[in-house]
């Protein structure tokens, strides 16, 4: 038996995220099971670096299955990207060691969130950004970043109920680059709890709004109670990009 190891490309727009769910075929796991499935004529399960929300996109979302079969691995790709949807790619297949999970191995994340910061949004930019075009103070953004870079307990950033396991993270960095109408902020970090990122960048958003204060963002992190951060802003203006071994 051998275990491939993907890296894998989605338009999440029409997808229920991640997750294959029962009674839909509109997941990315789902849709990459039927193929691998009908490849080896037999049911394949494939385990995914992580989840990702309906709406939510990948640049580099990591997967791997085991299968017995002789095809090489060019033979593989080219035969899954042939029967799969377009809006979803599989750019690279290898195989790797038995040992390789892709998630329990995963030491260190990458997502992406863009803003889209002129007047009037471009329909080409309207399934990819979240639409802000109020002026915003990156100089309270950046004292926010301070605050939350670094090893904290970041239940009050998540969507978590009733924690189960550590919901401590470490935040490696919080950046940003602006190209254009673009604002493109960047999040690495060791592991994200369910709906983080997108709390964070919400945080960070009302912060640069005035909304609400630096104060408030050591608050959200002292007091754990996620009605004091921001907004969860929408899903389709995040992209995981990268996910390291």
């Amino acid at each position: 038996m051998k275990n491939y190891k993907m890296i894998i490309q989605y338009d999440g727009s029409r997808y229920l995220g991640w997750q294959r769910l029962p009674k839909s075929d509109r997941t990315i796991q789902g849709k990459l099971e039927d193929v691998i499935s009908e490849m080896c004529k037999k049911e394949i399960k494939i385990v995914g670096s992580g989840r990702t929300d309906a709406g939510v996109h990948a640049l580099g979302q990591v997967a791997n299955f085991k299968a017995d079969i002789s095809m090489t691995e060019n033979e593989i790709q080219e035969y899954i990207n042939h029967y799969l949807p377009k809006d979803i790619l599989v750019s690279e297949i290898q195989e790797v060691s038995d040992r390789f999970h892709s998630r329990y191995n995963a030491l260190k994340k990458v997502y992406t969130y863009q803003l889209y910061t002129e007047e009037y949004q471009s329909p080409f930019y309207r399934k990819y950004s979240w639409h802000i075009k109020e002026p915003l103070d990156m100089f309270a953004i950046d004292k926010a970043i301070d605050i939350l870079q670094g090893t904290h307990d970041f239940l009050g950033f998540s969507s978590v109920k009733k924690p189960t396991k550590s919901t401590t993270r470490t935040l490696y960095s919080i950046s940003y680059v602006k190209e254009g109408p673009i604002l493109s902020f960047t999040f690495t970090g060791d592991g994200f709890l369910h709906n983080m990122v997108r709390i964070i960048m919400g945080t960070l958003v009302e912060v640069g709004q005035q909304k609400m204060s630096i104060e408030d963002v050591g608050k959200v992190l002292q007091d754990k109670i996620r009605a004091e951060a921001g907004i969860t802003c929408p899903p389709h203006g995040l992209f995981l990009s990268r996910v390291y071994y």
